[in-house]
């Protein structure tokens, strides 16, 4: 039961807080020989798994270390361009970490426009008279949260499963307990 990321969005879509509150990141790291059993492609500035999953890396985890060192975006930790060090056979065997990267701030502020613009047309496209728009997304492994301020601001929260019930129960209680 957790809270993974608080978006708050103003009327126009603007993103005005975010919070991030990650657990800590499982990151596999693996050696591997030369032909490397991954298709790995760039995408968004990074290098990323297109195709091939084995022992916890998974399609989308990016590259995140080549022998110990971080890389930047595209570009291992003394310049070479990723795919370039990884199509050289003399460079094997070579261990390389995989994980989830994080989101930089200009995808962050795409992500809050897009759930606005969504959460818009969602209101409009509703049967319901006066629908106030998108409640809650769920997927297998995560349930994204939308509450509507009286102002109109939005504020999205990112939870595990179950934690919606205790947060209710909370707000329920007020500060200072039941009755407050």
């Amino acid at each position: 039961m957790a809270i993974f990321s608080v978006y708050v969005v103003n009327k126009a879509g603007g993103l005005i807080y975010q919070l991030d509150h990650y657990a800590p990141r499982s990151d596999t790291e693996k050696t591997f020989s030369f032909p490397l059993d991954l298709v790995l492609r760039p995408r968004d500035e990074r290098v990323v798994v297109a195709f091939g999953q084995r022992d916890g890396i998974r399609v989308g985890h990016a590259v995140l270390a080549i022998n110990g060192a971080e890389v930047n975006g595209r570009l291992t930790a003394d310049g070479k361009d990723v795919l370039e060090f990884l199509s050289n056979p003399a460079n094997y065997p070579v261990s390389i970490r995989f994980g989830r990267h994080r989101l930089s701030s200009n995808e962050k502020l795409m992500l809050a426009s897009m759930f606005h613009s969504l959460f818009a047309i969602g209101s409009q496209l509703s049967p319901e008279v006066g629908s106030s728009g998108i409640e809650m997304l769920e997927t297998d492994t995560f349930k994204l949260h939308c509450f509507q301020t009286l102002t109109g601001t939005a504020r999205c929260e990112l939870f595990d499963q179950n934690l919606k019930l205790a947060l209710e129960v909370a707000e329920k209680a007020g500060p200072f307990g039941p009755g407050s």
